[in-house]
């Protein structure tokens, strides 16, 4: 059964779609008037639901909502009733034998909030896209005009420590292992994160330092991403548009339906994503006095299919819910690869060709849940059951021109011909458990059981054509079919206490591994097995009402992706050769950090400073073998990071907001055990700025500025970028309607450039693709 006080405040949603004048008709007589704040920092609290009950009657006789300032005022004639406030995340606030005989002023009116999960302090305002808390940072995805017609990783590129790769990989305060959850899930639809839209995302937590709860899988932390699924009774539409330069296009819609029994809601979104772009590497091998110069010129165009959807019956004080999604994506891109191999000193020409690549690839992939829901009288107490599958199948087909000793792609000068097919299907089913008892004197128990088990499959086939047959031939040392297997099954076990001042969370939980690969080519396995305990632990100190102490430490561990164990090579560059490595062992990770939280009526401030220690870190080596660059992963000494973070909120005016962060932390790689050229430190911060500005006639404008400085690798560094985002909204229709212009990269300076450094050779890339384009929306909520 879903708690009363929520409830309430859906049945008050519901009436509120009848006008918010029902039941305060100009003949109520008398009016009750006040202010509703927090009752700790003494804030006022918009948007409060306040209702006045006559004696014996579950139904309100009126109700209404706080403005913005908190203000609210109800009417109604002589008599006695029972007032009673509610606002989501705050215990509900009752006042009875409330006497109406003249008109009433109660005054402030000050609610608690309900000190649910460490989470007392919170920095947060209702104009601002992000708040934080004891775990990490809330993103609101909706706040941010720029995410507009984006995509999960559009969100992440303006969020606090979060570095986005040329790739689409995710790197949190400099580290690359993030663990990517669905409503708190493994799903195999993380695979690609370019492919969940911004309009399906309610909000994204971003935690740092993860609890006994979560997985102790990644080394940076958690991401989960919350989809949308309707809150509020009665039934609600909304519909969106979106088209951009290049003919870019976002079209979404979405519905609920909800009644006291049940609740069914559905969204579709299709979008099309086009852009061009250019490649370039600079190699250079001391020895052979050899000189690479490679261009690459790039075509794509993506058009994909999101649906998720779900229903949530309500019987007692039991949920059962189901939650689904499903989507299909084209990946249509042309690759045209151009190389130069030369003497150095001399620029004499050694090799010319250029390869061209038509590369399609289908995307198709579907997720069904089921969770159980028990509440109890005590608000503390809960049982929750959840059962999960995702199933997801890539299909990629890679057609290969190879034009040699020549520098254009002519017809007439095709020489070489190559075609590459690759079939991936991952499958992923999670069950769990987690109970939640309440004990005396503030004290809680937590405990939970968790399996999580893993399939992937990937099948490559690779064939030259054969002047001499006039057919297509299978190359055996190229072709391979690897299947990764995993089972992590895990248990855990927090005990918490909550005071006026100091609150503890201790956790410990345990993780039985099993991972098993096998090559079908070379009938060759490999099986591992281990146990591992991983402790957690968060605290919050409360210095006064507006400033709070945290400090927080987990045990982690960061297991190897199948495509890392894979040995077989990608050679759709025959120049430069990706592969993996099957003898990779796990990073075991401990991670620290210790906070500052300041929160003031129009200003908050919240001030981390961590470290994180790695013991085999996995990075990825070049080495240099016959003229031919390989790429692959290896387990390196150790690695770590120290630094501090700074988000900071402020209000300067009533019109005028401004969000902000700073990180800034200093690596030290250390893969001595693999020569002493592997060795490396440097420091790397990031800032990103969002400002919004309140305009006369509804309208609001958001200008956003991203800095990231270089970050160094194992081998080299990738270099700093930046960029800026503006967007114009004007909202129509009692902010029914919004229209949107958004210019993204106003000033065209996004690209990814680095270089890696060896005693043997030198490698430069630069990569840039279009990113300043132009997007116009609309978005109509019924």
């Amino acid at each position: 059964m879903i708690p009363k006080p929520l409830l309430f405040l859906l049945v008050l949603s519901c009436f509120s779609l009848l006008g918010k004048s029902w039941g305060q008709d100009g003949d109520r007589g008398f009016t009750i008037r006040g202010q509703v704040k927090d009752r700790t920092s003494g804030s006022p609290l918009p948007y409060t639901q306040i209702a006045l009950f006559a004696p014996g009657q579950s139904s309100p006789l009126t109700f209404s909502d706080a403005d913005e300032t908190g203000n609210f005022s109800l009417s109604a004639p002589e008599g006695s009733y029972m007032i009673r406030f509610y606002l989501l995340g705050y215990e509900k606030k009752e006042i009875g034998n409330l006497v109406v005989k003249e008109n009433i002023h109660l005054g402030e009116v000050k609610l608690a909030n309900e000190n649910q999960e460490l989470e007392e302090v919170i920095i947060e305002s209702d104009r601002v896209m992000m708040r934080t808390d004891v775990e990490g940072l809330t993103i609101n995805p909706s706040r941010n005009l720029s995410n507009i017609g984006g995509t999960l990783l559009d969100i992440l590129r303006n969020t606090p420590s979060v570095r986005v790769g040329d790739d689409g990989s995710i790197s949190l305060r400099g580290s690359s292992g993030t663990n990517v959850l669905i409503n708190g899930r493994n799903s195999s639809l993380t695979q690609n994160l370019d492919q969940i839209p911004a309009s399906a995302i309610e909000q994204i937590r971003i935690i740092n330092n993860p609890n006994a709860r979560y997985d102790a899988e990644a080394e940076g932390g958690i991401i989960d991403i919350v989809l949308k699924k309707g809150d509020d009774l009665g039934t609600h539409w909304g519909l969106e548009a979106l088209y951009g330069t290049r003919g870019r296009m976002n079209i979404g819609a979405r519905m609920n339906h909800r009644t006291m029994k049940f609740n069914v809601y559905g969204g579709y979104n299709f979008r099309r994503w086009r852009d061009v772009g250019v490649r370039t590497v600079q190699r250079e091998i001391f020895a052979d006095e050899e000189g690479l110069d490679q261009r690459t010129r790039s075509t794509r165009e993506n058009p994909d299919h999101t649906f998720n959807y779900g229903a949530d019956y309500y019987f007692g004080k039991n949920t059962l819910s189901y939650e689904g999604i499903f989507s299909k994506s084209i990946d249509d891109q042309v690759n045209t690869l151009y190389s130069r191999l030369t003497q150095t000193g001399s620029d004499r020409l050694l090799m010319e060709y250029v390869r061209r690549n038509n590369e399609m690839e289908t995307d198709d992939g579907i997720e069904n849940a089921l969770i159980y829901e028990r509440s109890f009288d005590d608000k503390e107490r809960s049982f929750k059951l959840v059962a999960s599958h995702s199933y997801r199948n890539q299909f990629k087909t890679q057609h290969i021109d190879i034009f040699r000793n020549a520098a254009v792609p002519d017809p007439e000068l095709l020489n070489g011909q190559e075609r590459a097919y690759t079939d991936e299907v991952r499958n992923i089913s999670v069950i769990q458990m987690d109970y939640v008892h309440p004990l005396k004197d503030g004290m809680k128990l937590e405990t939970g059981l968790k399996s999580n088990l893993r399939d992937f499959d990937n099948d490559y086939i690779f064939s030259r054509f054969n002047e001499s047959s006039r057919q297509f031939e299978e190359d055996p040392a190229v072709s391979n079919r690897f299947d990764y297997k995993d089972r992590i099954h895990a248990a855990y076990f927090i005990m918490s206490r909550s005071g006026d001042k100091f609150d503890i969370m201790l956790g410990l939980r345990g993780e039985y591994t099993l991972v098993d690969t096998y090559l079908y080519n070379t009938e060759e396995r490999n099986t591992q097995k281990y146990f591992n305990l991983f402790p957690s632990l968060q605290s919050l100190y409360h210095l006064d009402d507006v400033q709070s102490l945290k400090l927080t430490y987990s045990r982690r561990i960061d297991r190897p992706t199948a495509w890392r164990l894979n040995p077989f090579p990608d050679i759709t560059d025959s120049l430069n050769v990706r592969r993996g490595n099957p003898r990779l062992q796990p990073e075991m990770i401990h991670s620290l950090e210790f906070g500052h939280l300041l929160e003031k009526e129009k200003s908050s401030l919240t001030t981390n400073l961590f470290y994180r220690h790695v013991s085999g870190q996995l990075d990825f080596i070049t080495v240099i073998e016959d003229g031919i660059s390989y790429s692959q992963p290896e387990n390196l000494n150790s690695a770590e990071s120290y630094g501090v973070e700074v988000i900071g909120l402020v209000d300067p005016a009533p019109w005028w907001t401004v969000s902000g962060s700073f990180t800034g932390f200093r690596i030290n790689v250390d893969g001595s055990n693999l020569g002493e050229e592997f060795k490396n430190n440097g420091f790397s911060w990031n800032t990103k700025l969002t400002t919004d500005f309140m305009l006369p006639y509804a309208f609001n404008l958001q200008f956003i500025f991203n800095y990231e400085s270089q970050e160094i690798e194992a081998q080299g560094r990738d270099l700093s970028q930046y960029y800026t985002d503006a967007s114009l909204q004007k909202n129509l229709f009692n902010k029914k309607l919004n229209l949107l212009v958004s210019v993204r990269d106003i000033f065209d300076t996004r690209r990814f450039a680095g270089n890696s450094v060896t005693n043997t050779f030198r490698q430069d890339f630069y990569s840039k693709r279009e990113t300043r384009i132009v997007l116009l929306s609309a978005k109509y909520n019924f």
